[in-house]
């Protein structure tokens, strides 16, 4: 189900600007190693939106020289938190974030609007934008966090096609508990009716992508603290604890 990078759309310059990071849970709204078979763990989530790219201040883990970089994808179906816990990743780690429906072009948006379902055709040039800006990163040297839906598999080798930086973090949360929260937030332009596109189009992490996977339905420092020992024990990078930095 891989598809062709193909050529980068014109709109893939398009930079999300300011971190703003949203409190209320109820609006959930993006460079080291070589990719290789992830063992899956258990692992929780939510707390809220930013839509931008920013660097966050206080970063554990920098790349340098004789470091490579890492890319963090955190991804999900709608509500299930993933842009609460990336700004909770970003944070903690102070990397470069950004939030994946910014590089949405105009034309998705408008869809999604009116409650239309996005189609593959649709979502490739959305996704070669979000590859071209990790990629971008990838080769300066930056380790950033990133959110997008990834829902398919073929979605999913296309972030990772040329970018060894790539490591998804998949965060779940029951079909209930999604609608329950799907429903309560305002202000995103994706309606509640586009949920059960989404879960029929849901192709869960396999064992031989880079990743794991992480129950939503904890605090989202939890679900950060589970994810990053995920990381670290399966890339071998040395990550602070939330105590032992205070």
């Amino acid at each position: 189900m891989t598809e062709s990078a193909g050529e980068r759309p014109t709109d893939r310059d398009r930079r999300p600007a300011g971190l703003k990071a949203i409190r209320a849970w109820a609006q959930p709204s993006h460079h080291t190693v070589r990719p290789r078979p992830g063992t899956r763990r258990a692992v929780g989530a939510r707390r809220h939106v930013s839509r931008a790219e920013t660097r966050v201040p206080g970063p554990i883990m920098e790349a340098s020289s004789s470091t490579p970089t890492t890319s963090i994808v955190v991804m999900g179906v709608s509500g299930s938190g993933k842009s609460t816990v990336a700004v909770g990743l970003a944070e903690r780690l102070g990397w470069d974030f950004a939030e994946g429906d910014d590089f949405h072009p105009a034309g998705n948006v408008d869809k999604m609007r009116v409650g239309i379902p996005l189609d593959d055709d649709d979502r490739w040039p959305w996704l070669r934008a979000l590859a071209a800006w990790i990629g971008e990163h990838e080769q300066a040297g930056r380790n950033v966090v990133v959110t997008c839906s990834a829902l398919k598999r073929g979605y999913r080798d296309l972030l990772r096609d040329g970018h060894p930086s790539v490591w998804f973090a998949h965060v779940t949360v029951d079909a209930e508990l999604l609608r329950q929260r799907v429903g309560k937030r305002s202000g995103h332009y994706m309606p509640s009716s586009l949920l059960d596109s989404q879960l029929a189009a849901l192709e869960p992490l396999q064992d031989d992508e880079p990743g794991g996977t992480v129950s939503g339905a904890g605090s989202p420092e939890a679900v950060v603290d589970q994810i990053l020992a995920s990381l670290s024990e399966e890339r071998g990078l040395p990550i602070e604890s939330r105590k032992a930095r205070s």
